[in-house]
Formats: C-alpha cells, sequence, structure tokens
C-alpha cells in the first residue's frame, strides 16, 4: 500500500473558486468499507454545478467532488475484505440497503443514500474510501480499454440504462433521444443494444454524427427549428423505418427548457416520456396531452446498485461504447479542466487520472 504522502486530493473549499491540491486523501476503511486506488474519476455536469454554487452539496465544505469512479481496492475493513485486489466501479449513488424504499426495488431514491462528491469525499483524488455495498467487480476489460475508461460507466451510463429498463424499451420500438451529450449518448446506443430503432435529437452536429456508427439509425439537428419541425422531421424517419406513429419512447436528457419543450411535443398516442435531464428553470407544457394521447411520463434519477452489473456487461460485451465519447485527462490539469468545461468545444466526457 502507498504512503500517506503519495496521496493527493483535489477539494472544494468555496462555491465558484477552483477545487485546491490538499496532501493526502481517504481515511482508513472502517467495517464494511473499502479503500480503493483511483484509476479515473469522470467530470460530470453536477461537478459543475457544485462548482459554481448553483446546487448545494450535503456535506460540509471543504469536499472532494467527483462521483463516477473506478479503479482497485487495496485495503479493506472487517466484512469487506475479500475485495482487496479486485478492480471495481464505484456506485454513484450509494443506498442504505433496508429503508422501503430499498426494499422495494427503489434505491436510487432511498432517503438515506449516500453520494461520492456530496455526502462524503469522491474521487477527485489519488484515493477514496466508499461503502463495499456501493462497489462492483469490473470484469474483464475489452480490447483497447483501462480500468479508468469505465468510470463513467457509473452515472453517465447507469443512469440512461435505468430510465431505458423503466421504459419497458425493447426489440421494435421507436425511440427518440433529446439531448446526445454525456448521458444522451449512451442513452442512444442502449435503446440500440435493446433492439429499437433510435433517432437522435441535438443541437450540435458534432454530438450528432459519432452516433450515426454507435446506435441512431437518423439525426435530426435541432438547433434552428421548431418543436413543431423536430416532430415533423422524425416523423418522417419514422416513416422510412416502417414505424407507426403509435408507442414511441422519448428520453429527454438534454436538461435544458428548449429540449424539454422539443421532447414534451413528440408525445403521442401510448407514448412514453422519461425526463433524464434536469435544469432549474420552468418550461410550460399542456399536461393535458398525456391525458388526449393516453400517454405516460416519469422522472428518472440514477439507478439502482441492481443494474451496475447489467451496465458494466454492456460495455465489456461491446454493446455500448465508450471511447468515442471520452477523454483522459490528468487529474493535476482539474483547474484548467474545469475552467474549460462550460461550453467546451471537445464533446467528449472528462476523465481525470491521478
Amino acid at each position: 500500500m502507498e504512503a500517506s504522502n503519495d496521496r493527493f486530493s483535489w477539494r472544494m473549499v468555496e462555491a465558484g473558486l477552483p477545487p485546491e491540491r490538499f496532501d493526502g486523501a481517504a481515511r482508513k476503511p472502517g467495517a464494511g468499507e473499502v479503500l480503493i486506488r483511483v484509476a479515473g474519476c469522470g467530470v460530470c455536469h453536477t461537478d459543475l454545478g457544485f462548482l459554481d454554487g448553483l446546487v448545494r452539496t450535503r456535506s460540509d465544505l471543504p469536499l472532494v467532488l467527483g462521483h463516477e469512479i473506478s479503479g482497485q481496492v487495496i485495503e479493506a475493513g472487517e466484512g469487506a475484505r475479500e475485495w482487496i485486489g479486485s478492480d471495481v466501479l464505484v456506485a454513484a449513488v450509494i443506498p442504505c440497503g433496508s429503508c422501503d424504499m430499498c426494499s422495494a426495488g427503489r434505491g436510487n431514491v432511498c432517503g438515506d443514500q449516500k453520494m461520492p462528491g456530496n455526502d462524503m469525499d469522491g474521487g477527485f483524488a489519488t484515493h477514496v474510501t466508499v461503502p463495499a455495498t456501493g462497489i462492483f467487480a469490473c470484469g474483464d476489460l475489452p480490447d483497447g480499454y483501462e480500468l479508468a475508461d469505465l468510470s463513467v460507466v457509473a452515472d453517465a451510463v447507469t443512469t440512461p440504462l435505468q430510465a431505458a429498463r423503466r421504459a419497458g424499451v425493447a426489440g421494435g420500438d421507436f425511440v427518440v433521444v433529446v439531448g446526445t451529450g454525456g448521458v444522451g449518448t449512451y442513452a442512444v446506443q442502449i435503446a440500440a443494444a435493446s433492439g429499437a430503432t433510435v433517432v437522435a435529437v441535438d443541437i450540435e452536429d458534432a454530438h450528432l454524427e459519432p452516433l450515426l456508427a454507435h446506435g441512431a439509425a437518423a439525426t435530426v439537428n435541432a438547433r434552428s427549428l421548431s418543436p413543431r419541425e423536430v416532430r415533423d422531421r422524425v416523423r418522417e424517419h419514422a416513416r422510412s423505418s416502417g414505424v407507426a406513429p403509435i408507442g414511441w419512447k422519448v428520453f429527454e436528457c438534454s436538461g435544458t427548457p428548449a429540449g424539454q419543450e422539443t421532447a414534451f411535443g413528440m408525445l403521442g398516442p401510448a407514448a412514453t416520456l422519461a425526463v433524464v435531464g434536469f435544469t432549474r428553470e420552468k418550461v410550460s407544457v399542456r399536461l393535458s396531452n398525456l391525458m388526449a394521447f393516453d400517454a405516460t411520463a416519469f422522472g428518472s434519477w440514477g439507478c439502482p446498485p441492481e443494474r451496475y452489473p447489467e451496465a458494466i456487461e454492456l460495455v465489456t460485451s461491446g454493446r455500448v461504447e465508450l471511447l468515442p465519447f471520452t477523454r483522459k485527462v490528468p487529474m493535476s490539469d482539474i483547474e484548467s479542466v474545469l475552467a474549460g468545461a462550460h461550453g467546451r468545444s471537445d464533446s467528449r466526457r472528462t476523465i481525470l487520472v491521478p
């Protein structure tokens, strides 16, 4: 095991300021906990919200952010020592496992959940200590992958997987994904891997074009289009694919008012809308459309632990690809990465590597 003076963390000390580097990272694991040498930690928009002060962390500052973590277990407390030496993925949300929500299979909304980088120190560090109930074996990596690459599975892949499974996406479905950034990219791939015909909608060609080789049957650039025009373009793609305008499954992943309005406008007979993206802004929609179309709309937060093995298998089997949509950057460059995160022209999700 490394000496403690070989450990560093980058802690948020005040909203609006970049993280500061501190010597030392991760306390000694207690019973049921593991100490992980971080291989990689993805940078999520939630981290940016914390740093900008738009969203408050549940833990007091200073706090190590980062909730998309992969690494190797190097030490463990009583009851978790079988994990030592394992390559693992850390759940972005770790439920208590014993409350009514957890018992009902809805651990993602457990009232006592613990989120790395929010309730406790996260992965912007060389090491992190987490409950063993929140880790999952990574298995054999595909050719060309490193353990760090799997870090984004913890949120960017599991979140749309949860939404797709709740929506019941299956072979023969027609799926529309609105917003193909860090989450929507994988929503497209997961829906396609489930047998659906997928149309991807975004305002950036750089987001859309790679998806034509990774699950999307067609794309629509909505930048200069009204929601009605976007819907009409999608309908054209549905007709050309021989799909009836019934039972569409729409995933709103942009987290923008325009994206949410566009996604709601896709509702038709027996359609399903999953709201995956988040915005603090209000959107005006006619809720009666749900009644008129006998449609369904639901929100989807995170992912329960039970789905993590499936998310990992989707990647290790090659049905969902990460490498075209991520980039690895030394964690020592964290300040420049975060400073350039807003409006960055490179659409790939950043993985910080210690």
